[in-house]
């Protein structure tokens, strides 16, 4: 294993530092003033968007462009570095088109889409002219078993008839979302992960209605509003239908190990923020007569923040090289990894940085609690970490001996 950065991947990586600290970071003070205080769009993004396309650092988390689409197709691997310097700030991957949940949306198509659906669901994304969704989270069943899944799609003649309901769908509630990727029923007598199938559905379809805009923990995601939604015979024709009937599973991990990985990533750049504020608000500190830093716990927290940071980096890179090397099934393990390692370590750090900054931390004037609000979602949004962590165990295999017959047991023969 070989996770030094390639020649190409640095150049690439170098370039979106000089970009984010140019165009991007002198932004941020805008940015939450005009989206996370005031509600509004913010004005200077589509410029920003199209500085960015022009230097081009556009669409760089998909690795599968086919030649006349625009973007760098990068590796898993190269593109992890970039991921984590756009994941330093919340807003800055829409600046480069990388922003969930259209990446791993674009992902899906490119994979599972014929040549007609990608002209008409994936071309308006590659080209940032429309946003979109993933409908799969339903409130009536325990939806960490996606199995659960109830919203029936019925085949009538040429067309799909839609009926149920959606929450916490990233994106949904985004003003610019013009189209849903959905997971329903399509044959409640098959085989357990056989039964569902993916559709695309436009947002304007009769019938779809965003019944609600929701918050998490208190915090909205600015980037891609999560909301709620109602299907109410909603039809589509059969040509939205993704690969085929009974292949809802399939299609739905082609999305969602990339996904994974990428919020890994991102996350990874949020708590090297998170370090980077815990030292300078320590040093700049004074309590009892002696500055912040100078106590034993507060150099715990940040020693111990950065050991798990680099933990957590590096088995992140082994996902994105194994997810390049064999594949998502090949990977689906050290995807489970990362999905439960990097949400613990950054809801950690998050907890220590408002210990550090007291009440500030936990104000609107930081990334912090916003930091610690995500980071404990990622904890259950893509698969709850149980889920994740009942996987991990079932790849353990026992050893083929008992522990009577251990090398590794050495008691006295008498005693066994």
């Amino acid at each position: 294993m070989d996770f030094e950065i390639s020649p190409r991947a640095r150049e690439w990586h170098e370039r979106l530092q000089v970009f984010m600290q140019r165009e991007v970071l002198p932004r941020n003070r805008e940015w939450v003033q005009c989206v996370a205080r005031e509600g509004k769009p913010a004005a200077f993004l589509p410029d920003l968007q199209a500085r960015a396309r022009a230097e081009g650092l556009w669409n760089l988390g998909l690795p599968e462009l086919a030649a006349d689409e625009p973007g760098t197709r990068l590796t898993n691997l190269e593109y992890a570095p970039l991921a984590e310097a756009m994941g330093r700030l919340f807003w800055a991957p829409e600046v480069f088109n990388c922003q969930a949940p259209d990446v791993p949306n674009m992902i899906a198509l490119q994979n599972c889409a014929n040549p007609e659906q990608k002209q008409r669901w994936l071309s308006p994304l590659l080209e940032a002219k429309t946003r979109s969704c993933f409908g799969m989270t339903e409130s009536a069943v325990a939806s960490s078993d996606a199995t659960n899944i109830a919203t029936r799609i019925e085949r009538r003649g040429g067309e799909y008839v839609i009926n149920g309901d959606k929450w916490f769908i990233t994106g949904a509630a985004h003003p610019r979302c013009t189209q849903i990727m959905l997971m329903g029923v399509t044959d409640a007598g098959a085989d357990r992960t056989r039964r569902h199938s993916m559709v695309m559905v436009p947002m304007d379809a009769p019938g779809v209605r965003l019944v609600r805009a929701l918050r998490w923990m208190g915090c909205e995601d600015h980037v891609a509003p999560i909301g709620e939604l109602e299907f109410r015979d909603v039809r589509v024709p059969v040509e939205n239908l993704l690969e085929r009937e009974g292949a809802g599973f399939k299609v739905a991990q082609v999305r969602l190990g990339p996904a994974r990985v990428h919020h890994c990533m991102r996350s990874i750049g949020m708590s090297e923020v998170l370090v980077e504020l815990m030292m300078a608000r320590a040093a700049e500190r004074r309590a009892f007569w002696r500055q912040v830093i100078e106590y034993d716990t507060v150099q715990r927290w940040i020693a111990e923040s950065r050991i798990e940071l680099e933990q957590a980096r590096l088995l992140t890179h082994r996902s994105a090289w194994r997810l390049d090397r064999e594949g998502h099934h090949g990977a689906w393990r050290d995807v489970s990894l990362i999905k439960v390692a990097v949400p613990n370590m950054f809801q950690k750090i998050a907890d220590r940085a408002i210990q550090v900054f007291g009440a500030m931390g936990g104000s609107d004037d930081t990334p912090i609690h916003q930091a610690l609000a995500w980071a404990r979602l990622l904890r259950i949004g893509d698969g709850p970490d149980e889920v994740h962590l009942r996987q991990i165990f079932k790849l353990e295999a026992p050893p083929a001996w008992k522990i009577a017959d251990s090398p590794y047991i050495t008691r006295p023969e008498e005693t066994r």
